[in-house]
């Protein structure tokens, strides 16, 4: 059995650190911003930021556990629970760590931009993209590693 480190402490550290980074966050008008910052065998460490208004679609990780830490700005994640869309409020400093099968959306409903830290063991290999249909998730495709991002 292949153990994993603790994810959300390790987005954490990233976040508390921002001059560790490779690579400062930017902005694009258009979609979220993103960049890999870190790897290692056992996990990968991505930057995003947020404008306003700016969020994902539902989607899982491929098979991949996860977490994230909202550096600045605040986020909120979307989940599906017994056909009921679900919200959670991620001010900056909070933290989320989630399985390889968990099924969300993050969004920057703020008014001001957000950056985020986000970590996934094993390093992501694909993505599923949902889509939300009378309370149900329903397969919309399939992203690859290497070719979609």
């Amino acid at each position: 059995m292949t153990l994993f480190p603790d994810l959300l402490a390790a987005t954490r550290r990233w976040a508390s650190d921002p001059d560790s980074w490779p690579i400062q966050p930017q902005y694009d008008p258009d979609e979220r911003w993103y960049a890999r910052i870190a790897a290692t065998r056992e996990h990968e460490v991505w930057l995003l930021t947020w404008l306003p208004g700016q969020e994902t679609d539902w989607h899982d990780h491929g098979g991949s556990a996860g977490a994230f830490t909202v550096v600045s700005g605040a986020l909120v994640e979307r989940t599906v629970s017994g056909g009921r869309v679900r919200h959670l409020d991620l001010p900056a400093g909070a933290g989320r760590r989630f399985g390889a099968h968990h099924v969300h959306g993050v969004a920057n409903r703020g008014a001001v931009p957000a950056i985020s830290i986000h970590a996934y063991a094993p390093a992501l290999r694909s993505m599923t993209r949902y889509r939300l249909l009378d309370g149900k998730l329903r397969v919309a495709e399939v992203e690859r590693a290497g070719v979609s991002w």
